[in-house]
């Protein structure tokens, strides 16, 4: 098989001058990757409280019962592990849990943190029961987390003073605090780091009627009339995901305002989304090409994710992190032992009728 994988590899390198790279994910507008121009307008549609907070069911019962068992006892929240697909809420959840505890939120990043100094002027500044949220947390580095570790267990943290011989170890005593990790690949976690959390939660996609509800609640808040029909049209196309639902929001708006008189109607998201080249599936070029040349070029498939990466111009990382999981939680992509297979739907989608070794894929 490795061998078939390199003769491939090499033939789709070969055709790569005539094959455009793939947009950036930034230029994506059905990525969920956050971009700068998100930042600003997610802040006043963010919900405060968990009752403001829609869809995740069972992640809210859990965090509702451990939040008021936390609070009843006057101790501060076990630490607490998001993960799931990026845009789906993790930042959210993490500055509602601490609005319902009533205690101070501080934020930072996992490539943030470059040495020990940063983390321990953090967590030696922590106010009592407050909540400390590290996103990325996967990208944390190793020398990091070891002093994290005896902060999160004991609310000690040991520091090194001096170096050689005269080196000694100096303890100090940790307010009491919640530690909130939010993570896309749970997998890079390291065993003695997961294993502190004392609630591990994952975040699903959202359903097209909970995506509905989302899109009603952020045109109200942002003043836009909106019906039924429009909001389910949006909240269809936004591939399960929250920010990907407010941005589409956003241009849909634009269109709006321009050719309907404000109002965002079927008809209206309709036009405004074709325009936009957004599918009623939630694709963008980027998927359809990808799911393209699966079918075109390696007649469906199995096909290794270097081959395709090279075909496509693109990391083999982003395939696998970024473009894959969607396709792959709809049912239009398989990922086999043997590499990557274009399902019935996606011949469906594309109107092309699969040969009887494609079928016999199926």
């Amino acid at each position: 098989m490795g061998i078939t994988e390199d003769r491939a590899t090499i033939r789709a390198v070969a055709t790569l001058r005539n094959t455009p790279k793939l947009p950036d994910q930034r230029e994506r507008l059905v990525s969920a990757a956050p971009v700068e121009d998100d930042s600003s307008f997610e802040l006043k549609l963010r919900p405060q409280r968990l009752g403001e907070f829609i869809g995740q069911a069972k992640v809210k019962e859990n965090l509702a019962v451990a939040i008021e068992a936390a609070r009843s006892r006057g101790e501060a929240l076990d630490h607490v592990l998001l993960y799931g697909p990026p845009g789906l809420g993790k930042t959210t959840l993490a500055t509602i849990i601490a609005n319902e505890l009533g205690v101070a939120f501080q934020q930072t990043s996992g490539p943030t943190l470059q040495i020990k100094g940063d983390l321990t002027a953090i967590l030696t500044n922590l106010r009592d029961k407050q909540v400390l949220f590290i996103d990325e947390v996967h990208r944390l580095q190793p020398t990091l987390e070891e002093l994290l570790y005896s902060a999160l267990e004991d609310y000690k943290l040991d520091i090194l003073i001096g170096q050689g011989p005269a080196a000694r170890t100096h303890t100090m005593d940790v307010k009491p605090f919640t530690f909130v990790g939010a993570t896309t690949r749970a997998g890079l976690l390291s065993a003695p780091l997961r294993s502190r959390f004392g609630i591990v939660l994952r975040l699903e996609f959202y359903s097209h009627e909970d995506l509905r509800i989302i899109v009603e609640r952020s045109a109200e808040i942002l003043g836009v009339e909106i019906n039924k029909e429009g909001a389910l049209e949006i909240a269809s196309r936004s591939r399960g995901t929250p920010r990907i639902a407010n941005r589409l929001l956003r241009r849909v708006r634009d269109y709006a305002q321009v050719r309907s008189a404000g109002n965002i109607d079927l008809p209206t998201s309709q036009a405004a989304l074709q325009m936009l080249e957004v599918d009623r599936y939630g694709f963008d070029e980027v998927d359809r090409r990808l799911l393209l040349a699966i079918i075109e070029k390696y007649q469906g498939g199995p096909v290794g994710v270097n081959t395709l990466a090279a075909a496509l111009a693109e990391e083999p990382d982003a395939i696998e992190e970024i473009y894959e999981p969607f396709l792959i939680q709809i049912g239009f992509l398989n990922r086999t032992p043997r590499g990557r297979v274009a399902t019935q739907l996606a011949y469906d989608h594309f109107g092309i009728t699969p040969n009887r070794r494609q079928s016999s894929l199926f």
